[in-house]
């Protein structure tokens, strides 16, 4: 039900706000608008259906159960809503609601409203242990192979189409409108995940700590150290495996967990700052 209504009202604030005023907040959909621009025979949706695809066989390559059906689901199910919409909303905004929706005189607007039902719909998503696809898999691939922290590729991906979409429409007020809709959508994101922390601290305790080790370094890339611990009611040694993800992974790592060993006891915390290999350098001295 989250990925369903996720999807859906994802799908809302690109057809009522992004489309309309070719408002680009990255991702596959924000390149599907400017493709739209320069086709308009062929809609958002099924340009974002078109890059969602590959980046789909690839992500499930790759990544393997990471990428479930949920995922698969939502990726089918957002660009099937955003043709559905755009077929009985129309894309223009003087026709939006018999143009009675018409916010082209004030353009930030639909950068709030479109940033709160896009961020919206992402956390319903993500909660749901899901992803829309597009950038995310992109995001995900540039952690394992360039190495960098999942929260930069996001962040070099969106730019990447943003740029793009400043190129082809040639207005240079597009970034600033961009940016404030990717504000907008991250901070939703934030409030629905409750947590305004994008890293996450995770404590694990399980005696089946050499599967979960592999899998935290070989599919997710990560690396992660062993505390010397001693159960309070056993006084049994333990080694406790201390990790530091990003918000979207935290899903991810506490459903395979689950996986590995049903009876783990795992804690999740917010890292408000975190400096180091992978994360954010130590700031300079002043």
């Amino acid at each position: 039900m989250y990925v369903f209504v996720g999807s859906v009202v994802l799908s809302a604030g690109f057809v009522l706000f992004m489309n309309p005023y070719r408002i680009v907040p990255g991702g596959v959909y924000g390149a599907g608008i400017v493709l739209h621009y320069l086709f308009p025979s062929v809609q958002v949706g099924t340009f974002g259906l078109m890059l969602d695809i590959p980046l789909l066989l690839v992500g499930m390559k790759v990544f393997g159960r990471a990428f479930g059906a949920k995922t698969i689901f939502s990726a089918l199910l957002i660009p099937l809503s955003m043709n559905a919409m755009t077929w009985l909303f129309g894309e223009s905004p003087e026709t939006l609601f018999g143009g009675a929706m018409n916010l082209s005189q004030d353009m930030f607007l639909p950068c709030i409203f479109g940033g709160v039902l896009i961020g919206a719909g992402t956390g319903l998503i993500i909660k749901s242990h899901a992803t829309s696809g597009g950038t995310d898999i992109i995001a995900k691939l540039l952690t394992r192979y360039a190495h960098i922290r999942f929260s930069r590729g996001i962040l070099i991906v969106d730019s990447c189409v943003v740029l793009f979409g400043m190129i082809v429409l040639g207005d240079w007020r597009l970034p600033l409108y961009s940016l404030v809709t990717i504000f907008v959508s991250s901070r939703v994101i934030d409030y629905i995940l409750d947590g305004a922390s994008y890293d996450k601290l995770l404590f694990i305790v399980s005696d089946r700590r050499e599967q979960i080790r592999e899998y935290i370094l070989e599919r997710m890339g990560r690396g992660g150290t062993y505390l010397k611990a001693s159960g309070l009611y056993t006084a049994r040694d333990k080694e406790v495996i201390f990790v530091v993800v990003s918000r979207g992974e935290v899903s991810m790592v506490r459903s395979m967990v689950h996986e590995i060993d049903p009876t783990a006891f795992v804690v999740i915390v917010d890292a408000d700052e975190t400096y180091g290999d992978g994360f954010k350098p130590f700031p300079q001295k002043e």
